[in-house]
């Protein structure tokens, strides 16, 4: 047994409503999350404010129709599209060095994230997400009877 996952068996009995997180823990570690990531496309994951975090993605020679940005089951992925023919690609280039291939590249997002939208801009796509904290999950102090 994988010793990540054993350190989350041990913290099961001594937390409480943490049951989704170490499920996508042990999805990761069970799919060999770590050990299949590509480094292409380059990518930041930057935090903008308290609450707010953008993924930033180089994505030199791409359009908006390229590209699909899909957000499920707390998996935010950003995959190229394959939609050019043989005559596109050449287009009279006498050498290619910019990479436009097939990617994906896949997130896992914490339940109470939510994206609030992409924006490919010079080559950057940039997926913005927000922390959202419920009423129930702000500190409170408990008056004492």
């Amino acid at each position: 047994m994988n010793k990540a996952l054993s350190i989350f068996n041990q913290l099961r009995p001594v937390t409480i409503g943490f049951d989704s997180m170490f499920d996508n823990f042990e999805r990761m570690f069970e799919d060999d999350f770590f050990n299949t990531s590509s480094s292409y496309p380059a990518y930041d994951i930057v935090k903008t404010d308290e609450n707010q975090y953008d993924v930033e993605v180089a994505l030199a020679g791409f359009n908006k129709k390229d590209i699909k940005v899909e957000f499920a089951d707390g998996q935010l992925s950003i995959e190229s599209i394959k939609n050019q023919t043989a005559k596109e690609k050449d287009n009279g280039k006498i050498y290619k060095g910019i990479a436009k291939r097939y990617f994906k590249k896949s997130f896992s997002i914490a339940d109470n994230c939510e994206v609030k939208g992409a924006e490919l801009k010079d080559g950057l796509l940039k997926v913005s997400l927000e922390r959202i904290i419920p009423e129930t999950q702000k500190p409170k102090v408990i008056e004492i009877k």
